[in-house]
């Protein structure tokens, strides 16, 4: 396995952005295999822009090996559907101008809840809109992913469907939408912190799918919550489907960045076995 950090790690939606530049240079301090790169942390789509972040990873002999988009597809107006794809398609472009290989996608989710405690008070699920039914939104979702997968294979990006909030709070859903589709180009994200009872379990029953791995510490104490995961745990499921992959640290405590996240990667290396 390779192990990089996520830039998310130094930005957490504050204000002021952490650029993206900065993240890179940690990143080859620590001696990492890469960085992975949150689309919305981003300074801009220009190309321009896009081409430095490349030049820099590579000068730092490091790879950037995702691009984290924020979109979904659970919306009963087809129009707000529409424009979630040719978002998502757009950052498709975008990864491959970058030479990022892989892609995290969201299922999306209801949206009648609209506090972000609340929604993790009920374990990431909600309520329905009135009207419509989980086999409504499935549809949806594998509809808009198909939509996205010829342009995911034309430029060579994995659309790595991660564990998240909404139909992909259970495994049932991950391996749902996956089994719904059948295309090389579309697997699994497995985040180790998005499960928040019995995660191990969950992780076993999404581990086949997986393409790309997020492991979430929260040093100082969870921005949102604080799961106490243990990564060696992690690291047989991992062994067990023979992934060999992307670990992109997660950083998600109060603690600086600039100090939670050496101890992470330190704990990392140990429990998953990564020089």
């Amino acid at each position: 396995m390779k192990l990089g950090v996520a830039s998310y790690s130094y930005w957490h939606f504050t204000p002021e952005k952490t650029p993206i530049e900065h993240v890179i240079e940690e990143a080859a301090r620590l001696q990492l295999d890469g960085v992975e790169v949150l689309h919305r942390q981003m300074e801009s789509e220009e190309r321009g822009y896009t081409q430095r972040l490349k030049r820099l990873a590579f000068l730092n002999g490091l790879d950037l090996h995702a691009l984290s988009i924020h979109q979904g597809f659970v919306s009963a107006d087809q129009e707000e559907r529409a424009k979630n794809v040719a978002h998502t398609i757009r950052c498709i472009e975008l990864a491959y101008e970058m030479g990022i290989p892989s892609i995290r996608l969201n299922s999306g989710r209801w949206n009648t809840v609209d506090s972000f405690t609340e929604l993790m008070e009920l374990d990431g699920q909600e309520p329905r809109l009135p009207g419509y039914t989980d086999d409504d939104a499935y549809g949806w979702i594998v509809d808009c992913i198909e939509e996205c997968l010829p342009h995911a294979e034309r430029n060579g990006v994995v659309l790595a469907l991660e564990n998240h909030w909404g139909l992909t709070a259970t495994p049932e859903g991950v391996n749902r939408i996956i089994g719904a589709i059948d295309s090389e180009w579309l697997m699994g994200a497995m985040d180790c912190g998005n499960f928040l009872a019995d995660p191990y379990t969950k992780l076993r029953q999404i581990a086949p799918h997986t393409a790309l791995v997020h492991a979430k510490t929260y040093h100082g104490g969870g921005e949102w919550y604080t799961l106490d995961l243990d990564y060696t745990q992690v690291r047989e499921i991992l062994a067990d489907v023979g992934f060999d992959g992307y670990v992109s640290l997660e950083f998600e405590g109060k603690e600086d960045a600039h100090t939670a996240v050496p101890k992470s990667i330190d704990m990392l290396r140990k429990a998953l076995g990564i020089s």
